[in-house]
């Protein structure tokens, strides 16, 4: 077996989830902490529906998760674990749409939005793929749905490259690698994994009272690693300054999707000019669209409390599964100087990165993770719902890919909605930037106004690379 397959084989690593997928599979108890991620392509074309499903009987060879349901300990005393389903059969995950004669953009989302409320059926794979058919200009969409506690961004993207060739060659064509499934799940397995969750909580809650003793009761006797750390800790668990926005205080559980288009080496641009990053224009951008939707409401601009995950992947973890920690900031929505707002952004996020504390969730997940789902849903509920507005940035793809023989126009990814205002994520696609918005008509109760604000805080981002920039755009 080559190195890709044996990556592929590998993706999604252990059998059993670690604590923040643990965390994430069993929040679900609360309607409106679902974790439903959607990738959606943009297709030159239909592709024959014999090469869209010998893709996936391809990956589903290649790739043994994508065989495997979710199976919960008894009384949830260990981790959830993958086990191979038995009589798994791929029709059950794949879909064929054909949408309205002379179909809009629009209806595209409204069929996606359908798509990402349903709920996946526990006792299979959480995975579905869609095939829309009848789009503007004869393209079509590939729509690939996954639970979150599968993987990540980057996990994602992982998966999608196992699904892309370079050239366009139908899957037919390439022969599929088998692989080995994870062993069924026995008894001794979950008695271990109960025993080492058991030794892990007690373990991970005296190392944070320790951290935490040491700063307050002996500052001076601790050493200088623990009193760093203490303080680390006590800065990123400490609620951003910014209080969230009483314009965006209401919730539901409905998602709105919505798709932009950003040029990559105009947003470099502007990000260079500004002396910031790429992430750093993106950022600012999306804060910029923020004031926007307050100032066209009479509200004066403010600092608004974000969260951004930051990848803790390391070079050796095998592809898949969840490898992030968690940043939470006052973004910087009120400065009016898009240039200014970088550089502010820049800084935060600068000094997030470089908190000792910053994956605090390998200390805090498998504390949280042993609590009854509903006690869970309602801690890890309570923070995502503190933001508003959650963001994203994963690279992409920077050459031209095909799927199923049909080229990939656009890839859009659409993160799950925490109970937050929105979620936005970026993935380089090309020379686009593809950004996915996932918004709650009940805190943007304009929805139009916001898609509007996004877009002129995207182009005032924009003109600092050029003064005629190539124009943001929505597709529509």
């Amino acid at each position: 077996m080559t190195t890709a397959e044996t990556e592929f084989a590998d993706w999604g690593g252990s059998p059993a989830m670690n604590a923040l997928e643990t965390i994430i599979w069993r929040a679900e108890s609360d309607g409106g902490l679902r974790s439903t991620m959607m990738a959606l392509e943009i297709l030159d074309r239909a592709p024959a529906w014999e090469d869209f499903v010998d893709a996936h009987r391809r990956a589903v060879s290649r790739i043994p998760r994508l065989r495997q349901h979710v199976v919960e300990s008894p009384f949830g005393l260990a981790a959830p674990r993958w086990q191979a389903q038995d009589g798994f059969d791929l029709n059950h995950h794949l879909h064929r749409s054909r949408l309205p004669e002379e179909a809009t953009w629009q209806d595209l989302f409204n069929a996606v939005e359908k798509s990402v409320a349903t709920p996946f059926d526990r006792s299979r794979p959480p995975w579905e793929a869609t095939l829309y058919e009848g789009l503007p200009g004869g393209r079509a969409a590939y729509a690939l749905k996954l639970h979150h506690s599968s993987t990540d961004g980057v996990g994602t993207l992982q998966l999608m490259q196992a699904l892309h060739s370079e050239v366009p060659v139908a899957a037919s064509d390439v022969t599929a690698a088998g692989c080995s499934d994870h062993p069924p799940v026995g008894w001794a397995a979950i008695a271990e994994d109960a025993l080492t969750a058991t030794r892990s909580a007690p373990s991970a809650a005296r190392h944070v009272l320790t951290a935490l003793h040491r700063v307050v009761d002996d500052p001076m006797g601790s050493t200088v690693s623990s009193l760093r750390y203490g303080l680390s800790l006590q800065r990123v668990l400490a609620p951003p300054a910014a209080k969230p926005s009483r314009l965006l205080a209401g919730r539901s559980t409905t998602w709105r999707l919505a798709a932009l288009d950003v040029n990559l080496a105009s947003l470099r641009a502007s990000a260079k000019a500004a002396g910031g990053s790429l992430n750093d224009a993106y950022l600012a951008a999306l804060l910029g669209g923020y004031r926007l939707y307050h100032e066209a409401y009479g509200e004066p601009g403010a600092p608004i409390p974000i969260a951004i995950p930051i990848s803790v992947r390391q070079p050796h973890d095998p592809a898949g599964g969840n490898r992030f920690a968690s940043a939470r900031l006052s973004g910087p929505a009120h400065l009016v100087d898009p240039a200014e707002r970088i550089r502010a952004v820049r800084a935060m996020v600068h000094a997030a990165r470089l908190e000792p504390a910053l994956d605090n969730l390998a200390i805090l997940a498998p504390l949280i993770a042993r609590l009854p789902a509903q006690a869970l849903a309602q801690v890890a509920g309570g923070m995502a719902r503190a933001n508003d507005l959650q963001a994203s940035n994963v690279p992409g793809f920077g050459d031209e890919v095909f799927f199923a023989g049909v080229r990939v126009d656009r890839l859009y990814p659409f993160a799950p909605l925490p109970g937050c205002p929105a979620m936005i994520t970026l993935v380089s696609h090309g020379p686009i930037c593809c950004v996915g918005v996932n918004y709650d008509p009940a805190a943007f109760t304009d929805g139009d106004l916001f898609l509007s604000c996004l877009e002129a805080g995207f182009n005032e981002v924009l003109a600092l690379g050029s003064p005629l920039p190539e124009q943001a755009g929505w597709l529509r």
